[in-house]
C-alpha cells in the first residue's frame, strides 16, 4: 500500500518530495508507530511505499532522519530507529564515584536515582607504560597494570573505564590482588592504603569532550560517522608524598550522560531538580 503525497496544495509550492517521506516516517517515529529498535523498511520497501520514490529521494529522507538522530544505519544490518535514553546525572564531588574503581561508590550513586547498575569484573594487562608513564612519572618502558572494567545502567552500556597503576606495587609491596580479576567492593584506593600504607589525599581531573574510537563506537553502539562524541576524565591521583599512585581514564557518551558540580552551601532543591535533568 503505497501513501499518496501532494506535489502542491492550494497553489502553494510542497516541500521536496524526501522531505514529505522524512516528515512522515518522522512523525511514525515520535508516535511509537515506529517504536525504538524497530527496523525501518528497506530501501525498495520505501520506495514502493512512496508512490514509487526515486533511490536518491529515499536515501535523502534517511539522511535527514539519521542527521536529526531518529535512526541509525548499522552496515549490513539496516537502518533502525534510535532508542531515547534517560540521562543519567552524575554529581563531579568527592563523594562521587567518578575516577573510583570499585562498585559501591558507583553502585550507591546509580541506585539513588532509582537506576540499576551493573559493572563487569575487572579485565587485568600487565604491560610497558606507554603514553601514559608521564602521568605517573614512571620510566617510559616501565612496567604497569591496567584494570579495565564496563559499567552499565539499566542494561545500557554507560562508561568505560581504566585504571593504571605501578607494578611495583605488586613485586615490592605485595599488593597481589591488583592483578587478580576481581572487583574490590571498596575501591583500589583502600585496598592500596590498608596493604602498603600509601593514602590517597588528592586528584587531578581532566575533562576532554572527543570522537569515540572504534572500540568505544561498538561497547556503547555509537553511530559510526563521529555524530555522538564521548566524555574522558582522567583522573591523576596523589599520595601524601605528591607521588601519582594511579591513573584512571573513564569514558561517558555525551548521549547518556550529564555532570553537575556543587560548591559551597546550594540550596537542596537546587540540588535535587539539577539531578532530576
Amino acid at each position: 500500500m503505497s501513501l499518496v503525497l501532494l506535489g502542491s496544495l492550494g497553489g502553494h509550492v510542497a516541500e521536496p518530495m524526501y522531505r514529505q517521506i522524512a516528515d512522515d516516517l518522522r512523525q511514525k517515529i515520535e508516535s511509537g508507530a515506529l517504536a525504538p529498535g524497530v527496523q525501518l523498511p528497506t530501501e525498495l520497501e520505501l520506495r514502493e511505499q512512496y508512490n514509487n520514490a526515486s533511490r536518491n529521494t529515499v536515501r535523502d529522507a534517511v539522511k535527514w532522519l539519521t542527521a536529526r538522530n531518529l535512526v541509525e544505519t548499522r552496515p549490513g544490518h539496516g537502518t533502525f530507529v534510535v532508542g531515547k535514553i534517560d540521562p543519567f546525572v552524575t554529581n563531579l564531588d568527592v563523594a562521587s564515584g567518578v575516577g573510583s574503581e570499585g562498585v559501591t561508590a558507583y553502585a550507591s550513586e546509580v541506585t539513588a536515582g532509582r537506576r540499576k547498575p551493573e559493572v563487569s569484573a575487572p579485565r587485568i594487562e600487565i604491560h610497558q607504560a606507554g603514553t601514559v608513564a608521564s602521568e605517573l612519572r614512571m620510566a617510559e618502558g616501565a612496567t604497569m597494570v591496567s584494570r579495565h572494567q564496563q559499567r552499565f545502567i539499566d542494561d545500557i552500556p554507560w562508561s568505560l573505564q581504566t585504571s593504571f597503576y605501578p607494578m611495583s606495587f605488586v613485586d615490592r609491596g605485595g599488593a597481589i590482588e591488583l592483578i587478580q580479576a576481581k572487583d574490590m567492593p571498596d575501591g583500589v584506593v583502600r585496598y592500596l592504603e590498608d596493604q602498603l600504607g600509601i593514602k590517597q589525599v588528592g586528584w587531578r581531573d581532566k575533562i576532554t569532550v572527543r570522537m569515540p574510537n572504534p572500540t568505544e563506537t561498538t561497547f556503547f553502539r555509537l553511530p559510526d560517522d563521529g555524530r555522538v562524541a564521548v566524555f574522558e576524565i582522567r583522573r591523576t591521583a596523589f599520595d601524601e608524598s605528591g607521588t601519582p599512585l594511579r591513573l584512571t581514564v573513564t569514558v561517558y557518551p555525551i548521549d547518556r550522560n550529564q555532570f553537575v558540580m556543587n560548591f559551597g552551601n546550594v540550596p537542596v532543591e537546587i540540588t535535587e531538580s539539577a539531578d532530576a535533568g
